[in-house]
């Protein structure tokens, strides 16, 4: 399978050990410092299959919001709270509707491979034409790219590569272009 180098729609692969969110956290920050405005949902507290502490940070404004259910101490599985988790995806919602340059989401987690989550915004940020990256955990990449139906590229979790796939979206001094970029994505849309 190929992928398109400038499509709007980027994955940014991860593998245990690696860190999307510190990557992408610090790819936002620098872009909010440059003008743009980065909208989305960030990790904080533990990876893995440790949820205690479970967190987010919302990119466009710096709130944390819990997204841990404390199911008592001899309780198994996940603890991600799905209400918690919508209610931070309606608050990146609005933000969307006030203007994005790019939407980041924290993860393709087991929420999204089942069709739930988070997926709604992927939808609205490509519906309305704003680029996103999403950190996918390297065992559920194929799940999403059945999702995105193929219509992704593959980043390595490293900040290389997110800069190179906005360079090729935005030109490589992260200045809006004069003549918006028509890619692949956009125009089988």
């Amino acid at each position: 399978m190929t992928f398109d180098s400038q499509c709007d729609l980027a994955a940014l692969v991860y593998e245990r050990g690696e860190d999307p969110d510190r990557v992408l956290g610090e790819f936002a920050a620098d872009l909010n410092s440059q003008g743009y405005r980065a909208v989305g949902l960030l990790q904080v507290g533990p990876r893995g299959d440790e949820t205690r502490g479970l967190s987010a940070r919302l990119v466009h404004s710096g709130e944390q919001v819990s997204l841990y259910q404390d199911l008592g101490p001899m309780a198994e599985g996940c603890r991600l709270d799905p209400s918690r988790l919508l209610d931070a995806g309606a608050r990146v919602a609005c933000a969307l509707a006030q203007g994005a340059d790019l939407l980041i989401i924290n993860r393709f987690g087991q929420q999204e491979s089942e069709g739930k989550g988070l997926l709604h915004l992927i939808v609205e940020a490509l519906s309305a034409d704003i680029p996103l990256v999403i950190a996918v955990p390297s065992h559920r990449f194929d799940a999403w790219i059945k999702f995105a139906d193929g219509m992704s590229v593959r980043l390595k979790c490293e900040r290389r590569a997110l800069d190179q796939w906005w360079g090729k979206l935005h030109g490589r001094s992260f200045r809006r272009p004069a003549h918006p970029h028509v890619s692949i994505c956009e125009a089988l849309k």
